[in-house]
């Protein structure tokens, strides 16, 4: 991923996080309330502790002893219920804002270009998605609520400090600075390797997602061992990362912890010394090592919350660098009618390369007319699911234009163009659920009947019906319970559901038996009438029901014409149909 987000301030992210929050205004409202009540207890259990100790206990005065002890357990009970509603209703924000983010990134990363994910692992995706907004569901749900009532402790605390011994104060007040060095010293230290941490998470991820997406290849050639080697490679790397991190954040905490006790022993040890000169009472003192002990625990748990916080700007980089992302594809603004016959295909001197790589159309031509059946044979590499890949617009031209009927289609919006194309390719794509809502990916308004009638024009209604739960069975990750012919007459089917004016066939066909292939190509027969449609044909039985076949060669045209017509007159493609289609 690109680096140009790395500068990212803590400042930054905390705002980002915070506008999150903003629909849920109630929710904060109330969580600030609760940590005010509760923070305001705890500081007034100081004062019932002096009470406490200078009425009852120095007096000698038993019944006020009593009242104390009561008013110390009332305020404890306010205190404890204000911390619950603090502690749920934080949680609670921490738990939303993080499934907003999910919501927000996946939605973004499905309008993003193949050419993204080219260039990004699946795994890694994931990992942002799973482990960097958990993370941020800790920031928000615990981090900040308390950091927030650390610092109102730490206020308070202070003031009420102040009020009982200003030169105690003051002692208090010279030492923050101290432990505040650790904080800036060691704080960039833990962000910079937090992130680093949740890179190589990521990369554990994108590891584990690749060996077991073809862990048919990996058992073949018996690469387990080496598999597994190097998964422990990249595990104790991201081990050793994880234990620098740790190194610096322990060493935080611990210098925090060592500087606040050690100062809180010096204060005491000055407390005494006034006691004994009668500058302040015993009751007086015990209440300002209450509020010290609780100012320095306000500190280090602050200094903790960095330590959880810089980590989630780590995360929060990374899931900002996928927000960030720009869509090089941008929508039109032209809406096609619903309703539109077959469209006239009109590509027009276009010039093509994928990123980082040479040039693969350049001035290329074509033009299919309304409802024609066009047959792309050549060679692999010489552009044929390139041309579906543009007509898709999931890449644009570098020049020229392609138009549906008079209209380019960078001018449509891209709901309306993809609305117009239904594409079946040679891998069928069969999506972890049922044999209908695979079906009904189609069209998804479309009704039971429906979907069963273009099952059973695509010939798969019979195999569906001997399933175990026929048309409610789930079909498994990519469609594992299901032969390759039976995949393919599912995507098929889902073709047919779709209803749409432009057909892209990647050969449909050709993952079938002979007898399957029979059916399933007199299905796409019928189906393509009254389309415009193109073919990528591997076999024979697909060119011939096409209206005209286009050789390509390396991004060019290099002969049109019937079957007949080029076995006579095109050496090239008579050489690929004898290689090929004839075979």
């Amino acid at each position: 991923m690109s680096s140009a987000l790395h500068s990212v301030t803590t400042g930054q992210v905390l705002r980002w996080l915070l506008s999150h929050l903003t629909p849920y205004r109630w929710y904060v409202t109330g969580a600030v309330i609760s940590l005010f009540v509760a923070a305001g207890a705890w500081l007034a259990l100081g004062q019932g502790v002096r009470f406490a100790i200078d009425e009852g206990f120095v007096s000698d005065h038993p019944d006020t002893l009593n009242t104390a002890a009561v008013l110390v357990l009332a305020i404890c009970i306010v205190a404890s219920v204000a911390t619950y509603c603090r502690f749920y209703l934080m949680t609670w924000l921490g738990e939303r804002v993080s499934a907003d983010i999910r919501t927000r990134i996946f939605d973004h990363l499905m309008t993003l270009p193949p050419a993204f994910f080219s260039k990004i692992r699946t795994g890694e995706v994931i990992s942002r998605f799973t482990s960097d907004t958990t993370l941020l569901q800790t920031v928000i749900g615990m981090s900040l609520s308390m950091a927030l009532r650390s610092a109102v402790t730490f206020i308070g605390a202070l003031i009420l400090m102040a009020t009982t011994s200003p030169l105690l104060t003051l002692c208090v007040l010279l030492a923050v600075p101290a432990v505040l060095i650790p904080i800036r010293v060691l704080a960039p230290q833990v962000r910079r390797y937090a992130r680093a941490s949740q890179d190589k998470i990521a990369d554990l991820g994108a590891h584990i997602d690749q060996s077991l997406h073809e862990i048919t290849t990996v058992q073949a050639f018996n690469a387990q061992h080496m598999e597994s080697k190097h998964f422990a490679d990249r595990v104790h790397s991201a081990f050793n990362t994880a234990r620098k991190r740790i190194h610096y954040r322990s060493l935080l905490i611990g210098l925090i912890m060592v500087l606040s006790l050690s100062a809180i022993l010096l204060i005491a040890w000055i407390g005494a010394r006034q006691v004994f000169s009668g500058d302040i009472s015993a009751g007086e003192l015990s209440a300002f090592l209450f509020y010290a002990v609780m100012a320095g625990g306000s500190v280090a748990t602050i200094s903790e919350v960095i330590g959880e916080v810089q980590r989630g700007v780590g995360a929060s980089e990374r899931l900002l660098e996928l927000l960030a992302t720009p869509n090089a594809i941008q929508s039109g603004d032209i809406t096609l009618s619903s309703h539109t016959s077959a469209p006239t295909i009109t590509i027009s001197n276009i010039d093509f390369a994928y990123p980082d790589a040479p040039k693969l159309f350049e001035q290329f031509s074509l033009t299919i007319a309304s409802a024609e059946k066009v047959a792309l044979v050549g060679a692999s590499g010489a552009g044929k699911s390139s041309l579906f890949q543009l007509l898709l617009r999931f890449y644009d031209v570098q020049r020229g234009k392609i138009s549906l009927d008079d209209t380019p289609i960078d001018t449509l919006t891209l709901t309306s163009l993809r609305d117009h194309i239904a594409i079946v390719t040679q891998e069928s794509v069969i999506f972890a659920t049922t044999v209908l809502e695979n079906i009904r990916y189609g069209r998804p308004e479309a009704s039971d009947v429906e979907v069963i009638s273009a099952a059973k024009a695509a010939f798969a209604h019979e195999f569906i019906e001997e399933l175990e739960h026929g048309y409610s069975t789930e079909l498994g990750e990519r469609g594992v319970r299901l032969s390759g012919g039976q995949r393919q007459r599912v995507a098929i089917a889902r073709a047919i559901l779709a209803d749409r004016p432009v057909l892209l066939l990647d050969e449909a066909t050709s993952a079938l038996d002979a007898q399957s292939e029979k059916m399933v190509q007199h299905a796409l027969n019928q189906l393509m009438q009254g389309r415009t449609t193109i073919v990528i044909a591997h076999r024979l039985a697909t060119v011939k029901h096409a209206d005209r076949i286009v050789v390509m060669d390396k991004g060019k045209i290099v002969a049109q014409g019937t079957h007949e017509m080029l076995m006579k007159s095109d050496t090239l493609y008579r050489q690929y149909a004898e290689l090929q289609l004839l075979s």
